[in-house]
């Protein structure tokens, strides 16, 4: 196993990138969510849209066999051959106005080696902040988890007893059949080429039963359960936490509970929740 000190270097590493907030993935979203129009806030990008921004543009000649840019680069060239979203801590300080000139300052706050039940794992920490016209709109911590290739498909691993889907009632359930086309639309508004998503024999060949749900599509989708119970509401916070993958194979659950600073998210297959989100909101 690498050691904690084998990508210490990286640690402090930071980056600025500049990007627009433009209106075409917005009205993109809007489609892929089957909405006729934007129902969001006019001229405000909605939460979690600042996806759409700052994507990967590798030059074709620099993309690796599995669709990701190589290794290298701003993030540490760790060998371990699946890397995936974990999660995310977002804070909204201010909105984003459609049309406004973005810049993100990103930095690698830890990376950290651990052994895992399927093998080595390394976690990546980044710090994102998105300011516009000097303002701080968005601050975003975000894990990236590195790992060897599991001898079983993810989706065989049973649950913790307090990931079962059932152990809490959810007051707002919507079901999702997610198909190939719909994922195909989501890596083309992110630019994401990760075969995992639209090459169905690839995914297969990596252990996996179909397609893999994209992670931020996910989010996306209990942040718009969200929207669609408290069409009014201002967020302020969202952290998301992946358990499990969804495939494009079967449907799952989007599931909404009331707290009482905001509500708790889910998404469930089968009785076993895949992704875990909070949300508080004004």
């Amino acid at each position: 196993m690498s050691g904690p000190s084998a990508y210490s270097a990286w640690i402090g590493r930071s980056e600025t990138a500049v990007d627009h907030a433009t209106p075409g993935p917005i009205a993109r979203l809007a489609a892929l969510l089957d909405y006729a129009a934007p129902p969001w806030r006019a001229g405000e990008v909605p939460p979690l849209a600042h996806w759409f921004n700052f994507v990967p543009a590798a030059p074709q000649s620099e993309i690796d066999h599995d669709g990701h840019p190589r290794r290298g680069g701003f993030l540490p060239p760790i060998t371990l051959p699946r890397r995936m979203w974990a999660g995310s801590r977002l804070h909204f300080h201010n909105a984003i106005a459609i049309g406004a000139r973005l810049e993100r300052r990103s930095q690698i706050i830890d990376v950290i080696s651990k052994d895992g039940v399927s093998g080595e794992l390394v976690f990546v920490k980044l710090r994102h902040e998105i300011l516009t016209a000097d303002t701080l709109a968005i601050v975003e911590e975000q894990d990236v988890v590195y790992r060897a290739a599991p001898t079983k498909p993810d989706a065989s691993a049973p649950p913790p007893a307090s990931d079962r889907a059932g152990a809490r009632p959810s007051e707002f359930t919507r079901t999702v059949r997610p198909d190939s086309v719909q994922l195909f639309r989501y890596s083309a508004l992110t630019f994401n080429g990760h075969r995992i998503h639209y090459d169905r024999d690839y995914a297969r060949e990596e252990g996996y039963p179909g397609l893999v749900v994209h992670g931020p599509f996910v989010a996306t989708l209990l942040m718009d359960h969200f929207r669609r119970h408290k069409p009014e509401a201002l967020v302020k916070k969202f952290d998301i936490r992946l358990q499990l993958p969804l495939f494009d194979t079967e449907s799952f659950e989007l599931c909404l509970a009331q707290t009482a600073i905001g509500v708790d998210l889910w998404a469930a297959r089968r009785g076993q929740v895949t992704a875990s989100a909070k949300i508080e909101y004004v």
